[in-house]
This record gives structure tokens, sequence and C-alpha cells, in this order.
């Protein structure tokens, strides 16, 4: 019990002059990280070792739950920027993990290569599993691109070029975390741009990827340099972003008209060291986050050096409930699911060499 409220105690805010401001030492949450065994934590591994790493360094993981079981897939290579960088993919059968494979790469002609980024994985209700990707020299200057797959996995079929909107120029698809299908069929994608300062935007496709509506930007960089946006659904059919920031905190907003319109960006009650999180909705209606709850710079634990979990009913108040990692290094760059199972899958950077898949069990985690 003391430890709970120290932990919620954690996570207060400040409240001076009607402004909310977050707690003076964000990263003193949770003093140890949490193991397997623990309430709520079922498992933890590596995708693949680290004395067998098929390239030098990995990022930004994605994970896909398909008839045939999970597929996980990240970009990869030399170092992220590197032109031989590609998306790398390794499917689960149930026991093992199998030896990742390079399925895509940013190759454009025999003298011109550019590097891949954020892979985002998805398997609609009805149609091929789909890997949204991103190539290009920098995010500034990167486009979208998708490949789509009919045996989950297993083979892939030739990439295309997802195309322009005047509003957002390139289209990316979702720039990191997993779209949401609404109940239309459309496919929401949470995504962002940074060519023009750190923009939000949303693009939505009702034929697969054929063919795009933009929404926003959401926010300018005068108000919040925001990216990287994950989507929470709420029983009463709104919605809520977080997102990534450089202004040291989450940010969020809101939608009461399925997505079609935001609300102003504003800070949420949670740090951010400009990194990414993921969040989903669990099938119990509670929002679970996943996110590095520092801040960048000061003592240990700062920037990526942990990793937690928390859960809210609401959105607005959040209760950790797990530390997946606090120890020097990087943490980072999360994606969560919830399989049919009710299990929580998380997979994420593991000191850009491997990627880690952690397995939770949302009911235990009170």
């Amino acid at each position: 019990m003391v430890r709970l409220v120290q932990q919620v105690c954690s996570f207060t805010l400040i409240v001076l002059a009607g402004s909310c401001l977050l707690a003076e030492k964000p990263s003193d949450v949770l003093l140890s990280a949490s193991k397997p065994g623990s309430p709520g934590f079922l498992s933890a591994e590596l995708i693949y070792s680290l004395d067998n790493k098929p390239t030098p360094e990995c990022h930004a993981s994605t994970i896909v739950q398909t008839s045939d079981g999970l597929v996980a897939a990240w970009f990869a290579g030399k170092h992220e920027k590197n032109p031989d960088v590609g998306i790398w993919v390794s499917r689960h059968d149930g026991k093992n993990w199998s030896r990742p494979v390079e399925v895509v790469n940013g190759v454009q002609s025999d003298e011109l290569r550019y590097p891949c980024w954020n892979p985002v994985l998805f398997q609609p209700r009805e149609g091929p599993l789909m890997l949204f990707y991103k190539v290009g020299p920098s995010p500034s200057r990167w486009w979208g691109m998708l490949t789509t797959s009919s045996d989950n996995g297993t083979t892939w079929a030739k990439p295309v070029k997802l195309g322009k909107d005047p509003a957002v120029g390139h289209l990316l698809g979702p720039v990191k975390n997993k779209p949401i299908q609404l109940k239309d069929g459309s496919i929401l994608c949470p995504s962002s741009s940074e060519h023009k300062g750190w923009r939000v935007h949303f693009e939505l496709t009702r034929d697969l990827g054929k063919t795009w509506t933009v929404i926003g930007p959401i926010n300018d960089a005068s108000q919040f340099n925001a990216i990287q946006p994950s989507i929470l659904q709420y029983k009463d059919e709104r919605m809520q972003i977080l997102c990534r920031s450089q202004e040291g905190v989450l940010v969020q907003s809101w939608s009461e008209d399925g997505g079609a319109t935001w609300s102003k960006v504003s800070k949420s009650s949670l740090p951010n060291p400009n990194a990414g999180s993921d969040a989903l909705t669990l099938k119990d209606g509670r929002q679970l986050l996943v996110y590095n709850h520092t801040r960048r710079g000061g003592p240990f634990p700062s920037g990526r050096n942990m990793l937690n979990v928390s859960i809210s009913d609401d959105g607005e108040q959040w209760e950790p409930v797990i530390t997946l990692e606090r120890r020097k290094g990087e943490f980072s760059y999360p994606a969560v699911i919830q399989t049919s199972d009710g299990k929580v899958h998380i997979t994420y950077t593991f000191l850009r060499q491997t990627v880690k898949h952690v397995v939770l069990d949302p009911a235990q985690l009170k």
C-alpha cells in the first residue's frame, strides 16, 4: 500500500495560480524495474539475442496479431539514417520468434538508396496484413510506403507509394503508432509531419490505402511541437490522442465526432523526454500507456533510461503499474497491442541493438 501511495503521489499535479505543473522530479516514479512474476508481468524476452544480431542497430518496432500468431517489424541497419537501413520482420510461432529477415528497403536505383523508417503493422478486419513504412533521407523529407501480405507476413507484395496531399505534402500513413478501424470499416491513421515544424494530422482511408483523406494538421509550432500520436477511444465515442513533444510533456487532443475534428492541443499530466510512446484502449474500457516517465537531462534516470506502463480510466489521471526498464542505456519507442486472449503485448527498442517483447495480463494491473 505504501508503494502504491508513493507511485500515485509521484504523478500528482502541483496546481499553482490555476495552472497545472508537473511534479518536480518525474523520474522518481517507480524506484526499481518490475520483473516477470510480479503482478501482471507475465514474460519478457529478446526477439533476437545480443550475440546473434542480424544488424548492428535497430529501432522503432511494431507488433500485430494475425491468424497465424504475432508478427513484429522494425527498421535496422548500420545505424539510423544510414542508407542500408531496411525494414526487418520476425514471426512468432507460439513458442519462438523466427530469425529476422529484411522484407523491404529504400533502393531507388543502382546508384541511389535511402534509409527506411518507422514501420507500422496493421491487420484490418478484412483484407491482407498491411505494413506501412517511410523512405527518405530524413523525417522532414521522407514519404510513406505500403506493402501487404496475404500469408500473415511470410511474403510481401510490391510496395506502393502513398502519394501526396496539399495539406501535409507526402502522405505517410500511421507515422509511428497503429491505426484504428472505425465502425464503417475506414482506417484512421495517427500521423504527423516535420517539414514545417512538428505538426499532428490524420490520414483516413476507406479502401485499404488506395485513396486518402487528410484531417488537419491540428497544431502548429507556435502551440506545441508535437508528433507521433496514438489514439484512445471511449465508450461515449470520444477519442483522445497522446503525442510526443519538444516541450517536456506528452500533449493531448480530443475529438467528439469520430475523429473528424480535434480540440486545441494541450499539455497532459505526464512528462516526455522527446521520445515516442504508444497507447491503447483495453477491452475493459481502461486506457493503457507505454512511455518514458522522465525528462531530458538531469540525474539518472532521465531521457530514455526508464520505460513505464500506466493505466487510466479517464485519460487524465494516470496510475503507474509497471516499470519495464530502469538502467543506463536506451529503452524506447514502444508499440503495444491487446491480443484476442486479452493479454497485452509490448515491443520496444532495447539498447538500439535488439527488440524486447513483453507480455502483461491487464486483469492483474490495478
